[in-house]
Order: C-alpha cells, then sequence, then structure tokens
C-alpha cells in the first residue's frame, strides 16, 4: 500500500501530457506528407507502364489480324471476337474500355476503313512530358 506524505497522497502520473500528443502527431502528419507524393508518383508510374503494356498488346493483335486475314479489323470488338485478344482493355489513365481512339488504314482500297493503330484517348501529359494520346 502506497504511505502518504505530508503533501497528500503519493502516486505516479502515467498519462500522456498535451505537448508529448501534439507531437507526436505532428512528427506522423510531416511523416505522411513525405510519403504522400511518392505513393501518388508510384501509382502514376504503373498507370503508365500498364498503358505501354496494353497498347503494345492491342496492336500486336491488330498485326497479328492483318497477317491472317489480309485486311485490319473494323472495330476493336473483332479481335475479342476472333480471340486475338480475351478483352478490350481499359485505358488505366481513364479507367474506361471505350476511350481508345483509332488510325485508320487509307493506304489501298481493299484494307480502307480498317483499325491500323490505336492510342490512348487519355487527355494530359505523361511523366515524361509526352501526350498520352501520342504514345
Amino acid at each position: 500500500m502506497a504511505r502518504a506524505t505530508a503533501t497528500g497522497s503519493r502516486h505516479s502520473s502515467r498519462a500522456f501530457t498535451l505537448i508529448e500528443l501534439l507531437l507526436v502527431l505532428t512528427i506522423v502528419a510531416l511523416l505522411a506528407s513525405l510519403a504522400g507524393p511518392v505513393v501518388t508518383g508510384s501509382m502514376q508510374k504503373a498507370r503508365e507502364a500498364t498503358l505501354k503494356e496494353d497498347l503494345r498488346v492491342l496492336r500486336r493483335a491488330v498485326d497479328d489480324y492483318f497477317a491472317d486475314r489480309g485486311q485490319y479489323p473494323v472495330q476493336i470488338e473483332e479481335l475479342v471476337d476472333r480471340r486475338y485478344i480475351r478483352r478490350v482493355p481499359k485505358d488505366p489513365i481513364t479507367g474506361r474500355a471505350d476511350t481508345w481512339t483509332f488510325t485508320l488504314d487509307e493506304s489501298s482500297a481493299e484494307t480502307a476503313g480498317g483499325i491500323f493503330d490505336v492510342h490512348s484517348g487519355a487527355e494530359g501529359q505523361a511523366r515524361d512530358g509526352s501526350y498520352f494520346k501520342d504514345w
């Protein structure tokens, strides 16, 4: 049992002071503000890498379609119907599968109108300063 002293009862205080709590919260906020841009930058880098890979896959599917059939697909869904790709991927920048833009082949009468090339329909610039629509 604790003995009482002349000034009152004796007990130790184990609580945090307001200053200590504010100091800890300030340090946590500082660390979060430093980590936030790193995480955001990593997510943008991953989206850009995914976009490059999706464009590579779609362009390869268009080329394979042309090599097999002698003409370019009229619609992107033909690549899915003929099993060159499993599904039309979502543009990782826009988050939608219907924003892809196409360059149509107009070089000869027999292949005219088919999809010759695929581009992203996303507005804006990549981290390297190039425009997504130019990839």
